[in-house]
């Protein structure tokens, strides 16, 4: 049976009488920085900080982000400066990454002293699978080698949940591939223990206190590569050691590490082309990276009498404000199967219907031309390496770059998500509300909330626009080229801050990964990594001719406008199909798209050259 639950001790808040006011500036905020995703991160200032260090002030505008609910003060610092994210580029500040690397340096000698006790624990996260799990194969070779049992954990953090901005729909596709998880550990005899932490500052606590009452000494997990995680792993490492214990970590997540790649003057790449150049290139110098890990071998045959208690643990509803309605669960369920059994099915029909014509379907947003595989990704139901493999040997060639165009450009696809973590533990203020590039932190932006309800709900008078963001409500999913579309109209028709829409999709999408979606919102609005150039505006029209020509999307999404024929599908006010629009209760366009882009440009132009 589990430990009984005991009270962590907490730090004390910091007195306000030891903060340095100064109005109208906020508090001093602690070293965790001002993170978006973090775990670890202090609630409370630290009164080793103050005014006097300049890269302690927030940015100008950090009213903005908080009464607009994109810095979570419940949580979070304030905004950041934009000379503090420029001392993360300058290597002036340590990287969450960096401190990992450090503190696993310190315990590595302490690591490989430790024996194993009674038991090994593999902490699932955002691995929710048994097959090609890096840690959870290491985890289970030093149970096996040692004869003792294998016990999986995962810890249900409503705080983590809020935080994160996790949206319900993923929780529940999270709680049911739990479901599933423990069910295939069970084949082999391992038990999922699965327990709700109600405050996140106690659950690296409450995980030493599972440890000792299962005679545990050693924990295994996979690297996650967000701020929070990043600083919570470094301070367990210590912690763990301190206790007699250990931490052991294992890269899974990505095909390539993160650090592994280098430009010709020794930096991370900004920019994807050269970047993925160099990963094909060392993947196929490093073939062992695309090698999968075997499912933990069977727990010894006393392991199921020796942890009996441990077998009957049920999966726990979602957290209040996380959970669907009884209709959505069942809606959610039927569209998106939970578990890795259901996308290995996906991956392979995947693989034998579609992928060969990958490169001409994947912009189409009517047909069925993309894998539908984010969702697996993002909750670890399915490696990007086992993606990757099988893709690979779907072709007439073992080269990623060679052979069938539409298998070379869905591994490329892939290969996407490798590129955001690998710019999300370099440049981690992206983590912070800060955009890629933080001069675009100075561009005054809109806040006008009729305008963001409009986009949330589909009302916006364009069609191609109110298509994609009621497909999101419907589905808890969006095709690719519409989320694309979407955030561009947002950031630049609307004129609307990017971080509201990035917020937006994280508490809608089934598939919210946050390295993802920062980076799609960054490259669509212009303030990321690789974007396209601030002057090039997505014109909603064109987008929507283009790319789905016939009208099919909109006419499945928008309803109102099934009975709008040919072009006018597109703009059925601008096009003759006015009194068909009218009727049928469609809204006219919010905002003239030539005079919006005009707008942006003006407001995009300002804030670069504001010097703040």
């Amino acid at each position: 049976m589990p430990p009984k639950k005991t009270k962590v001790a907490l730090p004390k808040n910091t007195p306000l009488s030891n903060w340095v006011k100064r109005e109208p500036k906020p508090p001093p905020e602690s070293d965790d920085d001002n993170n978006k995703n973090p775990k670890t991160t202090s609630e409370s200032p630290s009164s080793a900080t103050s005014y006097d260090d300049p890269l302690r002030e927030p940015h100008p505008f950090y009213k903005d982000s908080e009464k607009h609910g994109i810095v979570l003060r419940k949580f979070y610092p304030h905004e950041m400066s934009n000379d503090r994210a420029r001392a993360y580029i300058a290597d002036e500040i340590p990287r969450p990454i960096e401190a990992l690397n450090a503190a696993l340096a310190e315990t590595a000698a302490h690591r490989e002293s430790v024996r194993v006790q009674d038991a090994v624990v593999h902490w699932f996260k955002m691995d929710l699978r048994v097959s090609d799990n890096r840690a959870l194969f290491l985890a289970g070779e030093k149970a096996r080698e040692a004869g003792v049992p294998l016990i999986g954990l995962y810890v249900v953090s409503p705080q983590d949940f809020e935080a994160h901005l996790r949206a319900p729909v993923r929780v529940d596709f999270m709680l049911r591939t739990l479901r599933v998880l423990r069910e295939d550990l069970g084949k082999l005899d391992i038990p999922l223990w699965v327990e709700t932490v109600g405050k996140r500052r106690e659950v690296p606590g409450r995980v030493v206190e599972l440890m000792e009452g299962w005679g545990a000494r050693h924990l295994f997990v996979n690297v996650e590569y967000e701020v929070d995680e990043l600083r919570r792993e470094a301070k367990m490492a210590r912690m763990l050691m301190e206790k007699g214990m250990t931490l052991q970590v294992a890269h899974d997540t990505c095909v390539v590490p993160p650090g592994a790649l280098k430009s010709g003057s020794g930096r991370q790449y900004a920019v994807y082309t050269p970047w993925y150049r160099s990963w094909v290139k060392h993947v196929h110098e490093n073939l062992e990276l695309l090698e999968m890990s075997e499912p933990p071998a069977r727990n010894p045959p006393e392991a199921r009498l020796k942890l009996a208690g441990l077998f009957d643990c049920e999966i726990p509803r979602a957290p209040e404000g996380k959970r669907l309605t009884k209709e959505e669960e069942k809606k959610f369920a039927a569209l998106w199967p939970a578990g890795e059994h259901e996308a290995k099915k996906r991956l392979a029909k995947f693989c034998e219907d579609v992928i060969a014509r990958y490169a001409d379907s994947r912009n189409i947003p009517s047909v069925s031309g993309t894998s539908s595989l984010s969702v697996h990704f993002a909750s670890g139901t399915l490696s990007a390496r086992t993606a990757v493999r099988t893709a690979r040997d779907s072709n007439n060639t073992k080269r990623l770059d060679g052979g069938n165009q539409g298998i070379q450009t869905w591994i490329s696809e892939v290969a996407w998500r490798d590129f955001y973590k690998h710019v999300l533990v370099n440049w981690p203020y992206v983590c912070m509300n800060k955009p890629f590039k933080p001069e675009y932190s100075n561009i005054e932006w809109s806040y006008d909330q009729d305008h963001f309800q409009a986009w949330t709900e589909g009302r916006t008078g364009f069609p191609i626009v109110d298509a994609a963001m009621r497909q999101l409500k419907g589905m808890g999913w969006v095709h690719n080229r519409c989320r694309m579309i979407v955030a561009s109209f947002l950031s630049k028709d609307l004129l609307l801050d990017w971080r509201m829409g990035e917020r937006y999709f994280m508490e809608h999408l089934v598939d919210g990964d946050f390295a993802s979606n920062n980076g799609g919102w960054g490259f669509s609005a212009s303030v990321g990594v690789d974007p396209q150039p601030y002057f090039r505006v997505f014109n909603p029209l064109l987008q929507s001719e283009k790319f789905d020509p016939d009208g099919d999307y909109i006419r499945k999404w928008v309803p109102e406008l099934k009975g709008v024929m040919g072009k006018a599908i597109h703009d059925p006010y601008g096009r003759g199909a006015e009194v068909i629009a009218k009727k049928a209760g469609y809204p006219r366009p919010i905002v003239e798209h030539k005079g919006a882009r005009e707008r942006a440009l003006v407001a995009y132009k300002a804030g670069l050259e504001s010097g703040l």
